[in-house]
């Protein structure tokens, strides 16, 4: 939901500390981001190698409290919520009635009514009138929190030693998906082990008043590791080797779970009726019995990068289309997430390639991810 002609962009709590840095700034979803610092190649390759320190703020948190809490929660979204341990999270999809994808989400349980649900920039409105729309006949609460948080990026496999300069808290207690609340460099926290980058780091959720305090604490811990601050664009080209979903490019309205390859997130044992739980038991089947194009990891054998929206042929036909594509740091090459007919999905399927404006550049169907860390 990008904003209209007249509209101005928002702008996060760092928006003076990114402009002084150099950023390249961008409109995204509505707000004001630093697309890169530098190099995006060398920011990418930080995370990779080092550590990276990544802007969030446009991302939209909603708190949901009450008795019900859980209960609506449940009912709301397509996982089962109710069975997430107090300090943990869990990766869920709000859909519509009809089963397609509104957003997915993050969701933890910070309290024992309480709950904050993480959306994305651009679906951040549409998940708040969502929820308060399904909270109808529940007792519980829903409240609007993107303004009361900035929320920094900590990537990479440097960032644990890095937090753990201007912490004491107990990080490596700490499971992937959990989060806990702390200080960090003396600022109040919910200190979360999560990302969008395929690496280990944490996300930090701060007060906007202590933004920037806490982004040059870091910066400074961050510095003899070699951490440096990284943008949207490096964020892209991390989670795309990572084989991490976009919305708005392999996930949409148009999309079930079940057509993303992520019918796992629904959970139809739990109790109760939920949101789109008729439309998504027909996707289900469906997707058994005739299975639906498949999202695949395309790498490219010559040097043209794909788009999203490009056809993916074979024999002269289309079998898919690209959703999401960009040079690749990490292999060199340019690759894509594609969905594509099933008969075509299998790794090392030959005669493969992209339209690229009229040539047919040839590709590899391999399964995805990428990328993936060494544990």
């Amino acid at each position: 939901m990008s904003p209209s002609a007249n509209t101005v962009p928002r702008r996060t709590a760092l928006d003076a500390l990114h402009r002084s840095l150099g950023a390249t700034m961008t409109d995204f979803a509505g707000w004001d981001m630093p697309l890169r610092y530098g190099s995006e190649r060398d920011e990418h390759n930080a995370v990779r190698t080092t550590a990276g320190l990544f802007d969030l703020s446009h991302m939209g948190e909603i708190t949901v409290f009450g008795p019900q809490a859980a209960a609506l929660l449940d009912h709301a979204l397509v996982g089962n919520i109710s069975t997430v341990g107090t300090g943990r999270a869990r990766y869920t999809m709000i859909c519509r009635e009809d089963g397609g994808i509104l957003d997915d989400l993050i969701v933890y349980r910070t309290g024992a009514t309480e709950y904050m649900v993480v959306a994305n920039a651009g679906n951040a409105q549409i998940v708040l009138d969502a929820i308060v729309e399904r909270a109808a006949g529940f007792d519980a609460e829903v409240r609007d929190d993107r303004d009361a948080y900035a929320l920094i990026a900590v990537q990479g496999p440097a960032s644990p030693g890095i937090l753990k300069s201007v912490t004491d808290a107990d990080l490596d207690g700490l499971k992937y998906y959990a989060g806990l609340p702390g200080t960090v460099a003396g600022v109040p926290a919910l200190i979360a082990r999560t990302g969008y980058t395929g690496e280990d780091g944490f996300e930090l959720f701060v007060a906007p008043e202590h933004a920037e305090e806490l982004w040059r604490a870091l910066t400074e811990a961050g510095a003899p590791a070699g951490l440096v601050p990284a943008g949207l664009s490096c964020r892209d080209t991390l989670r795309l080797e990572a084989g991490m979903p976009l919305y708005g490019h392999e996930l949409t309205t148009a999309l079930t779970p079940f057509d993303a390859g992520l019918g796992r997130v629904v959970k139809f044992e739990k109790e109760g009726d939920f949101v789109g739980r008729a439309a998504l038991t027909e996707a289900a089947a469906r997707a058994e019995s005739a299975p639906p194009r498949k999202l695949v990891g395309l790498i490219a054998e010559g040097r043209r990068v794909p788009r999203a929206g490009y056809p993916v042929v074979a024999g002269g036909e289309v079998i898919g289309e690209v959703t999401s594509g960009a040079p690749s740091p990490t292999l060199g090459k340019p690759i894509a997430m594609a969905y594509v007919d099933a008969a075509h999905a299998a790794p090392g399927t030959a005669g493969v390639a992209v339209d690229i404006r009229g040539a047919h550049e040839p590709y590899e169907v391999v399964a995805l991810p990428f990328y993936r860390r060494e544990k």
